[in-house]
């Protein structure tokens, strides 16, 4: 590239560049998201006052109770919040299942297994499905929230690099993988347990008894990882790569990457304990009256062990994690394995604090009725108008992918959203279930065009290696075609399993009573 080319290049993408200040600027002037909870929480406080002097209610749709909006600031209310601010933390549906999770999930990471694992996945991959593996690779990697960002994105660029290809490109599909699909795996994680529970939450507020599972999702996020790592694949193949400019760089590829004497011997460890395990699992399941299906029906899909799934994900984890690195060697002794939990609930520690007063908000949310009250309201009105289920997500999915840029943390704002919308779209006769794999798809594509995404500096770090005038412009720039292609694709899949009434996992769908 001239440098004539090379400016009119940067004259062209200068109104992008004074976009993303402007967004960035409003975004940094945003709390802290645990400071974000208190105000909120203050908030409600004040609310709760003013709107029970103004006598605001609604007349509950199902049971025709009258509901009014409950003074926090009252003696009573003071009283409630006193005593309920442990219990508050400590019964948030998120806190346990996540931790539970994390201590499984952490085994795998520190042991070196899930790192192997991507690292196998793409190696191993075909000249012409290059793109496709790596961004399998991105998605599955999720499981392990840190471990795409920091160990496939720079594997990927060095992958691209030995078969001849644009290491900015590489770069760009991991990215995209890792970052916009988010929401898409074959398994279930800790961000699917957390959303379920924040979802029951929202959604107990019209239904006591509703409980949202952390398998819910399962079978459309199988499906969204093929259809999305395609969607990648060619996006990077026809549209990213071929606008990059070649790269000049002196990197040589993969020798740190090979395989090992020592890795091969923890991955034939792990596999043999994921075998007996799922070979468990088998005995356990596939009698009629096996241990892990329901007692009284004998069905798998309420049962033990959809329930439990979170364990038993967490369990495989662990399990196969030790195994890896006793073979492997990363574990010399058993007290690494205890260390490596320890360090893995080190990093939760951010989580945690942001929990204790997300919990608090939701409680009172919950507990002044405003949630309840806003939800029959907005549902009344939104029935008036009478809208197609399809295009109430549709729009649901923009509005989230529009939070999305100013508000990264999927978790934070669904802490926020889902005491309004899970109940409000529940009384339209939308599933909770529903309602969150909506949430899911807007709060993932656009995580590539925010620089207020954590870890967007790091990937502006990874290209400037290989290409040194860029900058904010050019990754937005790149990555802006994934985000929107990702958006019109995960939507129709969405309107397509809608239409068809597919189970979005075992016994859920995006409609109530199917």
């Amino acid at each position: 590239m001239t440098h004539e080319e090379n400016a009119e290049t940067i004259t062209k993408t200068g109104w992008l560049n004074r976009c993303l200040n402007s967004i960035e600027r409003a975004g940094n002037s945003l709390p802290h998201p645990a400071l974000l909870f208190i105000y909120l929480g203050l908030i409600i406080l004040l609310l709760s006052a003013l709107t029970a002097l103004a006598g605001l209610s609604a007349v509950h749709p199902v049971s025709g109770e009258r509901i009014d909006v409950v003074n926090l600031i009252s003696g009573e209310g003071l009283q409630r919040i006193l005593t309920g601010t442990v219990s508050n933390f400590t019964g948030f549906a998120p806190v346990g299942v996540v931790l539970v999770t994390m201590l499984g999930i952490g085994i795998a990471e520190q042991a070196g297994l899930i790192s192997a694992l991507l690292r196998r996945l793409v190696l191993s991959a075909p000249a012409s499905m290059l793109s496709f593996f790596v961004a399998f690779a991105g998605i599955l990697s999720s499981l392990a929230a840190d471990a795409g960002y920091v160990v496939l994105i720079p594997l990927a660029a060095m992958v691209y690099i030995a078969a001849g290809r644009h290491p900015v490109a590489g770069i760009a599909t991991a990215f995209a993988a890792v970052s916009a699909g988010y929401s898409a795996n074959l398994l279930i994680g800790p961000l699917d347990a957390l959303l379920a529970g924040l979802s029951t939450e929202g959604v107990q507020l019209v239904d006591a008894n509703y409980s949202v599972s952390p398998a819910s999702n399962w079978w459309f996020i199988i499906a969204s990882s093929f259809v999305l790592s395609i969607t990648i694949a060619v996006i990077s193949d026809k549209i990213a790569e071929p606008r990059l400019v070649p790269a000049q760089n002196d990197d040589s590829g993969l020798g740190a990457t090979a395989d090992s004497t020592a890795e091969r011997k923890g991955l034939r460890a792990a596999g043999l304990a994921t075998l007996i395990l799922f070979i468990l699992l088998l005995v356990c399941l596939i009698p009629s009256n096996g241990i892990l299906r329901n007692p009284e029906t004998g069905s798998i899909l309420n049962s033990p062990f959809i329930s439990g799934i979170v364990v038993v994900i967490a369990f495989w984890a662990a399990i196969a994690g030790v195994a890896y690195g006793k073979a492997a060697g990363t574990f010399k002794d058993s007290g690494e394995i205890i260390e490596s939990m320890e360090k893995s609930m080190a990093t939760m520690a951010g989580y945690l604090v942001l929990m204790f007063f997300a919990a608090q908000f939701v409680a009172w949310f919950g507990w002044t009725n405003l949630g309840l009250i806003s939800a029959i309201g907005g549902s009344e009105l939104l029935r008036t108008l009478d809208p197609n289920p399809v295009v109430l997500l549709l729009l649901f999915i923009l509005v989230t992918a529009g939070i999305n840029i100013f508000i990264g943390s999927a978790s934070a704002k669904w802490a926020v959203m889902a005491p309004v919308f899970a109940p409000m779209l529940y009384l339209l006769g939308i599933s909770p279930e529903g309602t969150q794999m909506a949430y899911r798809i807007g709060d993932s594509v656009s995580n590539i065009i925010t620089p207020l995404m954590p870890y967007f500096a790091l990937v502006v770090a990874f290209v400037s290696k290989y290409d040194k005038r860029s900058g904010i412009g050019t990754i937005i720039a790149t990555m802006l075609p994934y985000s929107l292609i990702l958006l019109l694709v995960w939507s129709v899949l969405l309107s397509l399993w809608m239409l068809f009434n597919l189970p979005l996992g075992p016994g859920a769908y995006f409609l109530l009573n199917e």
